[in-house]
């Protein structure tokens, strides 16, 4: 456990917070990752992280040295309509990763249905309510099976919505494009980087397997997120628009098909960890104090 070695593919927000928090408890160890974005390569080279490129329709023409010597994988791209892009151009390289003692799994809280906003866990119902979330359900299929395979704990881990610093509420609300969308009981929940990448880590280190959800305590109707966002910037909120007559794309439009109250006390027992932020109103303010912006004090 001390010759830490992590391969991470798509280092993407929610996993870049995993790297940092996986380097914050075992400084030694050594990160590689993949990135579609040739312009991010140097970045990622300048964090000290072995950066390779990987568009997910070929297979990666230089990662498989550090594939091959991983102690741990975190995967962090999203299926395809041809399926999973790693286990589709890397499953043959993984299975032969002789040191790979565990693999993570970043899926999402979208596979579970409606529930008409009553609490649920991971023992919910995921029916396969549209092509997106088929593909998902069977990439998650897929990296268990691989998973059995070799005989290694894989952690399953199904994403809240994702915000923190440079991508919240505070970021559209500058940019003019934030949105009050009113569809009357629906909440969602959310999850700040910062608990991603510390749950992530600890998962990790601890190879621990299973299905978790990783989400925060306090799911919350999209229009109260942005109108908090905006009061802690002092400005006026976007106009609420009913659902009936917003205009939007298919994807947004899906992700207000359910409506859900999602548990992530599994992960949280299982770690003995306590979220950083339970809440949009915490992960909000802290995301401004990051700014140097002084947050209003509550009445």
């Amino acid at each position: 456990m001390d010759d830490v070695s992590l391969f991470v593919f798509g280092a993407g927000f929610a996993a870049s917070a995993a790297i940092d928090a996986l380097r914050s408890a075992r400084p030694g160890a050594r990160v590689s990752a993949t990135t579609r974005d040739a312009g991010k390569l140097r970045l990622l080279a300048s964090r000290g992280i072995h950066a390779h490129l990987f568009d997910g329709e070929t297979p990666g023409a230089t990662l498989l040295p550090d594939l091959e010597r991983a102690t741990h994988l975190l995967v962090s791209i999203g299926p395809d309509a041809k399926g999973d892009p790693a286990l589709r151009e890397h499953a043959s390289h993984i299975e032969a990763a002789r040191r790979l003692e565990w693999i993570g799994y970043y899926s999402t809280i979208g596979v579970y249905g409606d529930s008409g906003g009553d609490w649920i866990d991971e023992t919910a119902p995921t029916p396969a309510t549209n092509p997106r979330i088929a593909r998902r359900l069977e990439a998650e299929t897929l990296w268990s099976e691989l998973a059995n395979t070799k005989n290694i704990p894989l952690a399953i881990m199904r994403l809240a919505g994702i915000y923190g610093p440079g991508r919240s509420a505070f970021d559209k609300l500058r940019a003019g494009t934030a949105h009050r969308i009113n569809k009357p009981g629906q909440v969602f929940n959310r999850i700040h980087t910062t608990d991603i990448g510390e749950m992530t880590a600890r998962a990790a280190l601890r190879q621990l397997g299973g299905v978790y959800n990783l989400t925060d305590d306090d799911p919350a109707p999209p229009q109260d997120v942005v109108a908090y966002a905006a009061d802690l910037l002092g400005i006026d909120p976007p106009p609420e628009i009913p659902f009936e007559t917003a205009q939007m794309s298919d994807m947004a439009r899906s992700f207000y098909a359910n409506t859900k109250r999602v548990s992530g006390g599994k992960i949280r027992k299982a770690l003995g960890y306590e979220l950083a932020y339970p809440d949009y109103r915490a992960g909000l303010e802290a995301i401004l104090k990051t700014e140097g912006v002084r947050v209003p004090a509550n009445d």
